[in-house]
């Protein structure tokens, strides 16, 4: 089966996470994704350990479904390459600061000049407007400066960093929908258009419950650890040999949870009666509540909680969680084979679609530019042309390299 998205051409330029994130989703919905990437690849080929072949496993895990091609955008000619690539592409992407694109020569009005049906979508930490504009960033420093770190963490504790990318792995995921709306878009009207989204407004909007209630009262939520500061009980407890996470914060499954913990009379505790009082109480709440968590495992408490209709699920990790049946069966991991490295495993898109196919199709450039020659003779470029341009080092082809064919 086809993806939903085939027929579309992606001419992703970014590098780090956010970008190529998107086009991976973009990939795996079934579009051509060309990865173009400097000399000697880009900087994300280094964020390890670990590595496979040299290569770190995260650049693997967030740029399959590509095809590599290597132009020096700083050398005369390099921007040129770029744009006809960019005459026969759906979308461009890019993460580079705001202006830097168009010194090189590849922003969105050049390309928009060649192409005008052309999507183009850049990533930037904070935006193309505004006092921040200039300022570089990475997640860590979108994560510090968007609020998320001051509402994570213990309350005992310092701010804490989400252990995941949250800024890049949201930014990725808001372009991919952006993308896909201005798509939609041109369809209505035959134009492309430029699409901006920022590191910062993604973890915004990522933030968009403890956002909205500090907006309605001016009071900053707390740091709770991984409590929530708008319902109660809804947090990890501790068991006798690990913690059981239990969300039962609605009147029928607050009642529900007191008699399985062989405490009825707590539904009607005054302290305790609604969530809003619970929820302020928290604390006499989990007084009352950790010291019976603790006299059972974590398995018994799902088994007696799940006979109650009470939500929870245990505290898993990774390898807890990679040796799930569930985790198998649903397909939420997935292989690919790549002649040098072998298997890569990754996650699989979130999305299962009834009549189309989505999901990886082929590997990454484990080898920076391994698709050079090929890609440029597809979109045109001659035999000369293509072996003028290795020779001057504009573009760069590790196969022909190796082979003695080119470069």
């Amino acid at each position: 089966m086809n993806g939903p998205l085939d027929g579309i051409k992606v001419l992703d330029l970014s590098q780090g996470a956010a970008g190529p994130t998107c086009a991976m989703h973009l990939g795996d919905l079934g579009a051509e994704v060309i990865k173009v990437e400097p000399p000697g690849g880009e900087w994300a080929r280094d964020l390890g350990p670990p590595f496979l072949s040299g290569v770190a496993a995260s650049f693997l895990g967030m740029n399959r479904n590509k095809r590599g091609v290597v132009v020096d955008l700083k050398q005369p000619g390099g921007a040129e390459v770029v744009l006809r690539l960019a005459e026969q592409c759906d979308v461009a992407l890019e993460s580079f600061r705001p202006g830097v694109a168009d010194r090189l020569g590849i922003g969105y009005k050049a390309m928009a000049a060649r192409n005008p049906r052309l999507v183009y979508g850049a990533i930037s930490a904070f935006g193309q407007e505004g006092p921040w504009r200039d300022r570089p960033g990475v997640d860590g420093v979108a994560q510090a400066m968007s609020g998320i770190m001051s509402v994570t963490g213990a309350a005992d504790g310092p701010p804490v960093k989400v252990g995941a990318p949250a800024a890049d792995m949201a930014a990725g995921a808001f372009t991919s929908q952006a993308v896909l709306a201005a798509l939609l878009a041109r369809v209505r009207t035959g134009r492309g258009q430029r699409v901006d989204v920022s590191l910062l407004d993604a973890l915004l909007a990522f933030q968009v419950v403890p956002l909205s209630m500090y907006l309605a009262d001016g009071r900053p939520p707390p740091r709770l650890g991984s409590a929530a500061p708008y319902a109660a009980p809804n947090e990890a407890y501790p068991t006798s040999d690990g913690y059981v996470m239990v969300a039962a914060y609605t009147p029928t499954r607050w009642a529900a949870l007191s008699r399985a913990m062989g405490m009825p009379e707590l539904a009607a505790d005054p302290r305790f009666e609604t969530n809003e009082k619970r929820v302020v109480g928290r604390r006499d709440l989990a007084a009352v509540l950790e010291p019976v968590f603790r006299t059972r495992t974590t398995a018994e408490w799902i088994g007696i909680l799940d006979g109650a209709d009470v939500l929870c699920g245990p505290l898993l990790g990774y390898p807890e969680l990679m040796a799930e049946e569930h985790v198998a069966t649903s397909a939420a991991v997935v292989s690919v084979e790549h002649p040098a490295v072998g298997t890569i495993r990754g996650t699989a898109a979130p999305g299962r679609f009834s009549d189309t196919r989505a999901g990886p199709g082929r590997p990454g450039p484990v080898f920076p530019g391994e698709d050079t020659t090929a890609v440029l003779e597809e979109h045109g470029f001659t035999a000369d042309e293509i072996a003028r341009l290795l020779e001057s080092g504009v573009v760069a082809d590790p196969g022909r390299e190796r082979s003695g064919n080119g470069g």
